[in-house]
């Protein structure tokens, strides 16, 4: 079963990128790859609850098991050894990936104060794009009143694009909304 953004990509989005930008062979036509989800939970390196709190909240988010990121030096002024747990990730491939960008963009983003668009400069120069959100509370998943500390997370989106512009019209396309 195709998911919804899997069905819009198929039907709207390789038309129209195959149109805009002329690909002879379909596989040239950029996909989204994956989807990599980032907390810092430096914060709370002393506190194993928040610590386990914030690891709970991104599973219910992205629906997988994050996993533990750990320090890899120490660095005496943040009082952090290497090898203490300083945050977590996620990295969504297939249907979870597409379930997640469709929820991302339909219900999430809408939810987000004063919101009139996402940021057109955080493409990386190869077709990858980074968003960061301030808190965690505007996904459904959260329930306000069980929310210990708002968090904020950053998202890489990865493609198989070559170029920004080329990433950009695939992520408009997929329903991802770019300030003008």
């Amino acid at each position: 079963m195709a998911t919804r953004l899997k069905e819009k990509y198929l039907a709207e989005a390789v038309p129209a990128l195959q149109q805009k930008f002329g690909y002879k062979n379909v596989m040239e036509i950029p996909r989204l790859e994956k989807i990599i989800i980032n907390i810092g939970l430096g914060d709370c390196k002393d506190n194993a609850k928040a610590f386990e709190t914030a690891i709970s909240e991104l599973a219910q988010i992205s629906g997988q098991k994050p996993l533990v990121t750990k320090a890899k030096k120490s660095i005496a002024n943040f009082k952090v050894r290497e090898g203490m747990n300083v945050g977590a990730k996620v990295t969504l491939r297939g249907a979870r990936m597409e379930q997640f960008m469709d929820k991302l963009v339909s219900i999430a983003l809408p939810r987000v104060r004063d919101f009139s668009g996402v940021s057109t400069k955080a493409f990386d120069g190869r077709g990858n794009y980074a968003l960061g959100v301030r808190e965690q509370l505007i996904f459904p998943e959260i329930d306000y009143d069980k929310v210990e500390k708002i968090r904020g997370m950053e998202m890489i989106f990865v493609t198989t694009a070559k170029t920004d512009e080329e990433a950009k019209e695939l992520l408009s396309l997929l329903g991802m909304p770019f300030a003008r």
